[in-house]
């Protein structure tokens, strides 16, 4: 027992990236993880952490070690759900997260039918517009926008989005349409700071990528408020098309300078590796994959 427990705590350590915050998660106190740490490098006669004040790494003989130390712990987990008859049933809680933006508009409507389909199941949905860690912050399913880092995270495409310039026919009348990005700067921008980082427009011209450094009129955090006074006629705004396919099939926005946009970026269904996926977590990703691939079809 004391062996299964000194590998528990060396997975969480090494998937948290601290002793705090793995102690956290497994509702131990910080010496009590300490201990555990010792004890397994004591038995294995090596150091899997090289540990300071400020840093921790994983060593080279902790990293061998932790592929094995996660397939021990899959395989117990697996054996104590096939012995309760726990691995076909979906059931328990699903937390999942996305960004603000794509929860309204796509997720929270799969979610509730898929919970409609599954009465063992209850949700969480998280919307923020940032990257969550979902090891440290107990997440089981993420929605990711753009090109995923190399990580331990399982990926399922599920479609793409553009990232594309707007602004209303009124505004367009007023101030002329742009015919390139060096024209932006003449006009008023709106910047949604999530998509434009130190106020640069990114383009590609023909195969060449480029940027513009702009001044923009209003800048916002939120993506809705930057919408929502583009459509009042208050400048260009950038955003991605999902957000904005239905102003666009109104009338209430115009996309512009379409010839300059970035190529797609794909959105991909992300949950931690491991051996046994959950069945709640396997099943949603059933429901959820084409369902929201249908969704991005059409709002793209």
């Amino acid at each position: 027992m004391d062996r299964l427990h000194e590998i528990e705590v060396f997975v969480a350590v090494a998937d948290a990236g601290s002793f705090t915050k793995a102690g956290t998660r497994l509702r131990l106190s910080p010496p009590a993880v300490t201990r555990a740490i010792s004890a397994l490098e004591d038995r294995l006669g090596a150091r899997v952490f090289n540990r300071t004040t400020r840093s921790l790494t994983i060593t080279e003989v902790g990293q061998r070690f932790l592929e094995d130390a996660r397939r021990i712990l899959s395989d117990i987990d697996t054996a104590e759900k096939e012995a309760v008859g726990e691995t076909a049933m979906p059931h328990g809680h699903l937390a999942i997260t996305a960004s603000v933006t794509f929860g309204r508009a796509a997720l929270a409507p799969v979610v509730c039918s898929f919970l409609g389909q599954h009465p063992r199941v209850s949700a969480s949905v998280l919307l923020l517009d940032r990257v969550v860690n979902l090891v440290e912050e107990g997440i089981d399913i993420a929605i990711r926008i753009g090109h995923l880092p190399d990580s331990n995270l399982i990926a399922k495409r599920i479609g793409e989005v553009r990232q594309i310039l707007v602004a209303s026919p009124n505004y367009l009348a007023r101030r002329g349409t742009p015919d390139s990005p060096s024209d932006l700067r003449l006009h008023s921008v709106i910047a949604f700071t999530g998509l434009m980082p130190n106020r640069e427009w990114h383009f590609l011209n023909g195969q060449k990528p480029g940027s513009v450094t702009l001044r923009p009129a209003l800048e916002v955090n939120d993506a809705l408020a930057s919408i929502q006074a583009a459509e009042m006629g208050h400048g260009i705004t950038t955003t991605l098309s999902y957000m904005v396919s239905d102003r666009i099939r109104d009338g209430k926005l115009t996309t512009v300078l379409d010839t300059f946009t970035l190529p797609p970026q794909p959105v991909h269904l992300v949950y931690p590796h491991a051996r046994l996926v959950a069945p709640k977590i396997r099943a949603f990703i059933d429901f959820a994959a084409p369902r929201l691939k249908t969704t991005l079809d059409q709002l793209t």
